[in-house]
């Protein structure tokens, strides 16, 4: 979901934690951990500062950027709503914020900080997600747990708002059994019988696995996700019809693929491409299909989405993401 996808009243804003106010009074520590020099020669008359949108994204991290000026006791008047596309190539007006000028270039560049990560991420996301779309594929794609130590809310913020699911939370919030668990435990059936036992019911077991014995014995054993880790394109595609195939009607569960998913290169995950398809599979499905040429004759490079694979996860829509660039400039007074 993203925040064009809301229905009215609803707002992502409204998932956060109550606690997440107190992370901004950390960041403050951290840039102000002392005497405010600068701060001192600008004093403490009333200012408008205009929040300017300099490079092209989705804009994101609006709850964190009100809280941080917030907490200096000065107001932000948003003249776009999250979720929308700042204009690439332009100087776009995206807010104004009213204050003291000392609070205002106080909470400057916290504010802008958290800003222009959060809508990096939204950014990406939201190029993964709308690619996806482009294909036709219904699957989920998502984030993952790899994210920056003390700002990991402000990340998955930014996931949701660029419309791609931000998986688990933390270690609590959902099982997942990776190769180390398997090797310290001795095998995949005991390490999912032995966390079942203290989880209970209400958790989701996730399997990282290397092949598809692996992934067989992570869904006989119990497991609702099996992850096919770093599988080749042809090779997912063709597991994860072998244990949809294998278990329908007997378990239900989810595939999930990850690992070296990159934007631009992704869409073979999504389903096998021509040249890998068997023609059985569609004669069966009584489909006739006929081979696209090119005007200069040369094959097009199609893709089939699968309708096996669930889940693509990837730390890509998160991690060396781009920052959207903004400025905050305080307006000069007129003589």
């Amino acid at each position: 979901m993203e925040a064009t996808d809301l229905k009215p009243g609803q707002n992502l804003a409204h998932l956060l934690p109550p606690s997440w106010r107190s992370d901004i009074q950390k960041w403050y520590a951290e840039d102000t951990p002392s005497f405010d020099w600068a701060g001192f020669v600008v004093g403490e008359e009333e200012q408008e500062a205009i929040l300017w949108g300099k490079s092209g994204g989705v804009l994101a991290g609006v709850p964190f950027f009100d809280e941080v000026f917030k907490q200096v006791d000065c107001s932000v008047e948003w003249l776009m709503p999250e979720g929308s596309v700042v204009p690439d190539n332009s100087k776009t007006k995206v807010a104004v914020v009213r204050g003291k000028a000392r609070q205002l270039l106080l909470g400057e560049r916290v504010a802008l900080n958290t800003l222009a990560r959060c809508s990096g991420i939204a950014s990406v996301s939201r190029r993964f997600r709308d690619a996806a779309r482009a294909e036709g594929w219904k699957g989920t794609i998502a984030g993952t747990r790899k994210t920056t130590p003390g700002f990991r809310l402000v990340e998955k913020y930014g996931m949701m708002v660029g419309g791609v699911d931000p998986h688990r939370h933390d270690l609590s919030s959902m099982v997942m059994l990776k190769d180390n668990h398997i090797w310290a435990t001795g095998s995949i059936t005991s390490a999912v019988q032995t966390v079942r036992r203290v989880a209970g019911f209400s958790l989701l077991v996730n399997v990282e696995c290397q092949n598809v014995q692996e992934a067989d014995e992570a869904i006989a054993a119990g497991a609702n996700i099996v992850m096919l880790d770093n599988f080749a394109e042809s090779d997912l595609h063709s597991a994860a019809k072998q244990l949809k195939d294998k278990w329908r009607g007997k378990r239900e569960f989810l595939v999930e693929t990850s690992g070296g998913i990159v934007e631009g290169s992704f869409k073979g995950r999504l389903g096998p491409e021509w040249d890998n398809i068997c023609p059985q599979t569609w004669s069966d499905l009584g489909v006739v299909l006929e081979r696209l040429w090119t005007n200069d004759g040369s094959p097009f490079s199609i893709y089939f989405c699968s309708l096996d694979v669930d889940i693509l996860s990837t730390s890509a829509v998160h991690q060396s993401c781009p920052h959207v660039d903004f400025s905050l400039k305080i307006q000069p007074k007129k003589a």
